[in-house]
C-alpha cells in the first residue's frame, strides 16, 4: 500500500529529545512526495561543563536510542536518519560502521547520519583537507576528527564552542558561527563542516560558502541530501549552498 503524503519516501528520523533543529530543518528540505517522521531519544537537559559530562551525554543517548529507533519504525519508514551526530562518531570509525550496521539489521532499512553523510559528499567533491566546527566539548572533537583522519581525510583546524547544554546550542547566534568559520578556516583548507544537529545553520552555509568561495558544508542539510541519494532519489537540495545543490 503506497502513503499517500509520502508516496516517494517515509523517512524516518530520530533526534535527541532536547534537539528543536532537525526537525524543522528536515522540513523545510522536503520535497514532494517525501514525509519526514521524527522520533525522540530521550535525555536531559543537563549542564555540560566537562568532557565527561559530555561522554556522559552521549552514552546515556546510545543507550536510549533503540527504543526511539523502535518506534519510529512502525511508521515503515523507507530509511532512518540518525539525528545526533555525535553517535555515528564516537568510538571511532570501526564503532561507528558497526553502530550503523546494527541499526541497519535491527530496522531492515538503510541507515545514515551526519559523519558518513558528510564523509560522503567530501568524497564526491574530492575534497581531502577541511576544518571542523562543532558546539561540542573537546572530547567531541577528538572523536569527530579521528573519524575523519582513519578515513584519509586531513582536518587541518578544528573549532568546539563547549555550549552549556544541548538545549542551549539552539540559541547559538550567527554572528558566533560566522566568527568560528574565521578563525578556522585559512588557504590550506579545501572545505569548511559544521557538526552539532541543533545548531541552527543550514541556511547560513549558502551564504558562508558564497563569501568564502568554497564549500561550506552544513550537517542537516548533508544529513537529509545523503538520506535521499541512499533511496534513489535525485532531488537537489536548494538553499544551503551551490555546492550541495550540485551534488
Amino acid at each position: 500500500m503506497v502513503d499517500r503524503r509520502g508516496w516517494r519516501l517515509k523517512i524516518g528520523v530520530v533526534v535527541p529529545s532536547t534537539n528543536t533543529i532537525v526537525q524543522p530543518d528536515f522540513d523545510d528540505l522536503k520535497p514532494d512526495g517525501v514525509t519526514n517522521h521524527t522520533a525522540r531519544i530521550s535525555i536531559p537537559d543537563m549542564a555540560i561543563r566537562t568532557d565527561d559530562d559530555f561522554d556522559r551525554l552521549v552514552r546515556l543517548s546510545a543507550a536510549e536510542q533503540d527504543a526511539a529507533v523502535d518506534r519510529v519504525m512502525t511508521a515503515a519508514p523507507g530509511c532512518l536518519v540518525v539525528g545526533m551526530s555525535s553517535l555515528l562518531v564516537w568510538d571511532g570509525l570501526d564503532a561507528a560502521r558497526e553502530r550503523r550496521r546494527i541499526l541497519s539489521d535491527r530496522t531492515g532499512c538503510p541507515v545514515t547520519g551526519g559523519s558518513f553523510a558528510v564523509a560522503d559528499a567530501l568524497e564526491r567533491l574530492g575534497l581531502r583537507r577541511i576544518a571542523i566546527l562543532s558546539p561540542y566539548m573537546p572530547i567531541a572533537d577528538r572523536h569527530i576528527s579521528a573519524f575523519f583522519v582513519e578515513q584519509g581525510f586531513r582536518v587541518e583546524n578544528f573549532i568546539g564552542l563547549k555550549c552549556p547544554s544541548p538545549v542551549a546550542i539552539a540559541g547559538t547566534t550567527a554572528d558566533t558561527l560566522t566568527r568560528a568559520l574565521d578563525e578556522i578556516d585559512g588557504p590550506g583548507v579545501e572545505a569548511l563542516v559544521q557538526f552539532g544537529t541543533n545548531l541552527h545553520f543550514m541556511r547560513q552555509a549558502g551564504e558562508e560558502e558564497r563569501r568564502r568561495g568554497k564549500p561550506v558544508l552544513a550537517i542537516n542539510a548533508v544529513s537529509y541530501w545523503h538520506a535521499l541519494r541512499t533511496c534513489g532519489l535525485d532531488d537537489r537540495v536548494e538553499g544551503c549552498g551551490e555546492t550541495l545543490a550540485g551534488l
